[in-house]
């Protein structure tokens, strides 16, 4: 035995606002030999979603990496709280200051794996009123079914490429789950992570998110956003 660490992560206070319920202070008490069944453990948010996001300092240091790895980078998280998952989603974007888009131009870069998968998140797209750019491989896939794609070049291919658009201004929302171990992947991944932060462009670096990050905008666009006070759940 290595360890043994007896404590309470960040999640169960998160948790515990959700469900209503003071889940430090019951397990303190279990702990202390009390019963768990003289608790009453009816959660009182039942129908809701509760999405939490990170809020992470990058835009204070100019020169870190938007790449996650095992340290800890966030300096702090935030609720999203409503009936409907997309809208919670979209409230916890807002609180973390990543407001998403309702249209305009979205940039899209998919591994080879998931080329097949990001031609319903296109079409998605371009139901939800975006136009659609991409690196050459993504955007040649998306034309050969059938739907407009604007070539823009990576870094490494010359100007003018995805960062001097982004910093343009043009571009609404970046996907990007592409990459490699070469080293101008790596680079071209690292500038294009750097121009989204820079430029404020919601960006997303695999499928799931991508699925429910549009999921958010399409209830941004059809539903009405409403303050919901945990205080309020009965």
């Amino acid at each position: 035995m290595i360890e043994v660490n007896p404590r309470a992560s960040r999640t169960v206070p998160f948790v515990s606002k959700a469900k209503g319920l003071p889940l430090a202070k019951i397990a303190s008490r279990v702990m202390a030999g009390e019963k768990l069944l003289k608790f009453n453990l009816k959660e009182k948010s039942k129908g809701m979603y509760a999405v939490k996001e990170a809020v992470f300092p990058f835009n204070k240091f100019p020169n870190s990496d938007l790449l996650l790895g095992p340290e800890m980078k966030s300096t702090g998280e935030v609720m999203g709280f409503d009936k409907n998952f997309g809208m919670a989603f979209a409230k916890s974007q807002i609180a973390a200051a990543n407001s998403l888009p309702k249209n305009g131009l979205a940039f899209i870069s998919l591994k080879n794996s998931h080329k097949d998968e990001g031609i319903d998140l296109a079409k998605d797209l371009i139901k939800l009123n975006f136009k659609l750019s991409a690196t050459k491989g993504t955007a040649e896939y998306i034309r050969k079914h059938g739907m407009k794609c604007k070539i823009i070049n990576k870094v490494s291919s010359g100007t003018p490429h995805i960062v001097d658009i982004l910093n343009s201004k043009r571009i609404a929302l970046v996907i990007n789950t592409g990459g490699g171990n070469s080293e101008h992947r790596i680079n071209d991944a690292i500038a294009l992570r750097r121009a989204t932060l820079k430029n404020k462009v919601p960006y997303c670096t695999n499928m799931s998110t991508a699925q429910a990050c549009l999921e958010a905008i399409k209830s941004l666009k059809t539903k009405k956003l409403d303050i919901i006070a945990l205080q309020e759940l009965k």
